[in-house]
């Protein structure tokens, strides 16, 4: 069940928004935490039901190991840190650990290493294709970071009807965030949670409006353009710089919206019934350098990659050039969580090098002030480009199936050599001061391209930059109705024109109104998140 589908919208989500709320109202609080942890696994086993069972026994599984942690960390405390009690503490987590990486490693990456085997020994062992379980990678890595925390005895409550939801709570189960049990399960006690609150609703409907408005109207109408060129790149078929260009840079604001508006649906959705999740999205193409931007995209994988990967590789604590190794191997376990693929390694390779490349300019260049202001702002949007531009790249091993088509498009972009335009663009650039002719002169060809056709594609992803860079962002928009769990102090910061804020009166709400059923009507095709086959 997808959360941009009419079943989904207009039957699921009442249904169980009108039970939870009609149970829980009249003080049975178990009974509506029990009916949305059901809605949750329904939700879930749509796609198959096959696999309600994996994702249960890893419920029950980590909830034992993280019970038994528990129970070992009071225990340790209490007898003055025994070395017997810490040593079978450690052996339980590893235990714990290497039981759901291997049941993550065998659902993912079987496949994966069988092909690379029989690439490098040219054998040909068969093996049955393995099909994914939905969200494997998020309940996992959620509940590792839940052992984590039993372990530390950062964990505090272990409520099991509670844990089930704050696994499988169907807001944040398919793509993220990858929530903490510190964070929910507070809220899940609260007991004004079961209590209908109208301003929750209206939030969480406007907030999940926008995000279904990204996804469709935005994520969805660019797609095809990023599509057809990715394709033809895999198909062995030449293309122009511009062809290449328009397709990454399409594919780079699809993935955008397309999960910025996952972001904002399950945010929302969550809102309805009175439940913060953490901030996931906020603004990465706004960056000036990469490291902002791993501040900004995915921010609870980033924050699950340095709490439990990074520093426990020792993290900045062992000298500059034990940090950069430690940011590499950090990143490329990133790339591999997102796919079983060499070209999801090379992404993650690629933004392990900008991040060593971002850390030795600080360290170089942290004492250089300049104090003119129109310098600072040059050197800020130069800044914002060149991060831009390096993500961009990156994106295209992100997006393509091979490496070879991968490296068809790069190639594509940067044969300056051999510059052609689509051919409508002629007659427009000679309305300014015969442009088009000057260009010609330079070498420049203007014709019919297949991929990329011209005028409409450049205007429409010129529109996506200046949101991307310029507008306030969903937060910023309901920033008055604290939209988001803050985990840290000023993640969202204030937008500066207040007009741009949301607030519950007529014309608001007459507005997000007229959205919501503009994009309604404008779906027409059901198509998944891109998120979801990680």
């Amino acid at each position: 069940m997808l959360f941009n589908s009419h079943f989904f919208i207009l039957i699921f989500l009442p249904i169980v928004l009108f039970i939870f709320y009609r149970i829980g109202g009249r003080g049975h609080h178990r009974i509506a935490v029990s009916w949305l942890v059901g809605a949750s696994l329904f939700f879930y086993g749509w796609w198959n039901p096959a696999y309600l069972g994996l994702i249960l026994v890893s419920v029950l599984f980590n909830y034992a190991i993280g019970v038994a942690l528990g129970n070992l960390h009071f225990s340790s405390v209490r007898e003055d840190n025994c070395p017997k009690i810490k040593q079978r503490l450690k052996l339980l987590l590893v235990f714990g650990i290497v039981l759901n990486l291997g049941f993550l490693g065998y659902f993912k990456y079987t496949n994966f290493l069988f092909d690379n085997v029989n690439f490098l020994t040219n054998n040909n062992f068969n093996i049955e294709k393995i099909v994914l379980p939905l969200a494997i990678s998020f309940f996992t890595f959620q509940q590792i970071a839940f052992l984590m925390d039993a372990y530390r005895g950062e964990t505090k409550e272990y409520n099991f009807l509670h844990y089930c939801l704050f696994v499988t709570f169907f807001p944040q189960l398919i793509a993220g965030p990858i929530v903490h049990h510190k964070e929910m399960l507070p809220q899940f006690g609260k007991a004004s949670l079961y209590r209908f609150n109208y301003e929750n609703l209206l939030v969480g409907i406007t907030i999940f409006s926008i995000g279904l408005f990204k996804k469709i109207i935005l994520a969805d109408g660019i797609a095809v353009y990023s599509t057809r060129v990715f394709m033809a790149s895999e198909a062995g078929i030449e293309l122009t710089m511009f062809e290449a260009l328009g397709g990454v840079m399409s594919y780079t604001f699809q993935l955008y919206f397309d999960f910025s508006g996952y972001s904002d649906m399950a945010i929302g959705i969550a809102r309805m019934f009175g439940v913060r999740l953490p901030l996931n999205f906020n603004s990465p193409y706004k960056a000036n350098n990469i490291i902002e931007f791993w501040k900004c995209w995915h921010i609870t994988l980033s924050r699950f990659l340095r709490d439990y990967l990074y520093f426990s590789l020792g993290g900045n604590r062992k000298g500059k050039f034990r940090r950069h190794i430690n940011l590499m191997l950090t990143m490329l376990l990133g790339g591999i969580w997102h796919g079983a693929g060499w070209n999801f390694i090379i992404w993650g390779g690629l933004h392990g090098l900008y991040l060593v490349i971002n850390h030795l300019w600080r360290y170089l260049f942290n004492d250089f002030y300049v104090q003119n202001r129109l310098l600072l702002i040059m050197a800020g949007f130069m800044s914002r480009l060149t991060t831009f531009a390096a993500v961009m790249i990156a994106w295209v091993f992100f997006r393509a199936p091979s490496f070879s088509g991968a490296t068809r498009i790069l190639e594509a972009m940067f044969s300056f050599n051999n510059i052609v335009m689509p051919e409508g663009f002629k007659n427009r650039f000679n309305n300014i001061f015969g442009f088009g002719d000057i260009l010609s002169g330079w070498g420049v060809r203007f014709e019919v391209m297949p991929y990329f056709f011209g005028t409409d594609e450049a205007v429409f992803l010129m529109l996506l930059l200046v949101i991307v860079w310029f507008a306030p962002n969903t937060q910023q928009f309901m920033i008055r109705f604290r939209p988001v769990l803050q985990t840290y102090q000023e993640e969202v910061k204030q937008w500066r024109f207040p007009i741009f804020q949301f607030n519950i009166n007529i014309i608001w709400t007459l507005s997000v109104g007229i959205v919501s059923i503009f994009t309604l009507f404008s779906l027409m095709r059901v198509s998944e998140f891109l998120y979801f086959q990680f």
